[in-house]
């Protein structure tokens, strides 16, 4: 554990979890070579996604602050003051501040997998909300967890705050798994804040995954310089492209890194055959209806307390109870 400030503590639990180069090496020899989002998600891969997130094409993140805006006071009834608000991935922090600048909430966990942006952002949340204690955990919330009891005291009012549609990163199942253990983690009466993507045109979901700045791509790419520092790989960006499109037939998008040539990439001592135009993917995006997401989560062990959306529906936001 790292403290740096009178309000503020960093606990690292990514070491205490799976060993991330096993996992890499399994997924990458599979019949369909694939690797999970949270491989994106370095310091350099969450700089570029904060890039994204204000791409003229990517509607997601100001249609969701938007919602928030409108609808702040109705969320903080919902919250509840003087309670907790947990935050899974929570990147820049800037839909939080919206949450924190009530002064109603009395601790904001957030939990991100990248340990340097955790901490440039939790120290910086605890300067400017000195009021606030901030305990920041650096772990991957796509494993189980392992909370201090103290943080999750059934007495204090918690709110699991999930926003950006990163639900939609999970397989069905997956999803239904992730949103058990977020209940099982809270106390009945505590709460969920979540962001989901609606599902829409498929042309505005093709512009939001291919940007005409090419960031997209680039923060796709960085998934493969992540490997090559930390795992030992010898990807060589140059023969590797970005490639996104939606599945109509599942309703995601999926998000791919195209193999441009016959290779082979080591990873350590693994030694890994690519063939001409094979992909890795690396990303899902599943768009949701609002009835399909109230189902998942009335499955999951939550009850639908509010949905707000826009006056568009190119976005959702639910507030749901634990049983």
């Amino acid at each position: 554990m790292i403290k740096t400030l009178s309000n503020m503590r960093i606990i690292d639990q990514l070491q205490e979890q799976n060993n991330r180069f096993d996992e890499a090496i399994e997924s990458l020899t599979a019949t369909k070579k694939s690797l999970q989002p949270k491989f994106l998600y370095d310091k350099y891969g969450s700089i570029l996604f904060e890039q994204i997130t204000q791409l003229e094409e990517y509607y997601p993140t100001r249609t969701e602050l938007s919602i928030m805006e409108r609808s702040l006071d109705e969320i903080l009834r919902y919250i509840g003051s003087g309670s907790t608000v947990i935050e899974f991935g929570s990147g820049a922090s800037r839909k939080i501040r919206m949450l924190l600048e009530s002064g109603t909430i009395h601790e904001y966990i957030p939990i991100d997998i990248s340990k340097s942006f955790l901490m440039e952002s939790s120290e910086q949340l605890s300067i400017d909300y000195p009021a606030i204690q901030v305990t920041g955990i650096v772990a991957d919330y796509t494993n189980e967890l392992n909370l201090p009891k103290e943080l999750m005291d059934a007495a204090k009012k918690k709110t699991v705050f999930f926003p950006g549609s990163t639900i939609g990163n999970f397989e069905k199942k997956e999803a239904h798994n992730f949103l058990s253990m977020i209940a099982a983690l809270l106390s009945s009466g505590d709460g969920l804040l979540i962001g989901v993507d609606v599902k829409k045109a498929p042309r505005i979901l093709h512009n939001a995954y291919n940007d005409k700045e090419g960031i997209t791509a680039k923060f796709n790419l960085n998934l493969l310089t992540h490997l090559n520092r930390e795992l030992g790989a010898d990807f060589n960006l140059n023969q590797f492209e970005h490639y996104a499109f939606y599945n109509a037939e599942l309703g995601r998008v999926e998000m791919h890194l195209v193999s441009m040539e016959e290779q082979v990439v080591t990873i350590g001592n693994e030694s890994i055959l690519f063939n001409n135009h094979e992909t890795i993917h690396t990303e899902n995006s599943y768009k949701y209806s609002i009835s399909e997401f109230q189902q998942l989560a009335s499955g999951a062990g939550f009850v639908l307390e509010k949905t707000w959306t826009d006056p568009k529906e190119l976005f959702s936001l639910h507030y749901l109870s634990v049983l």
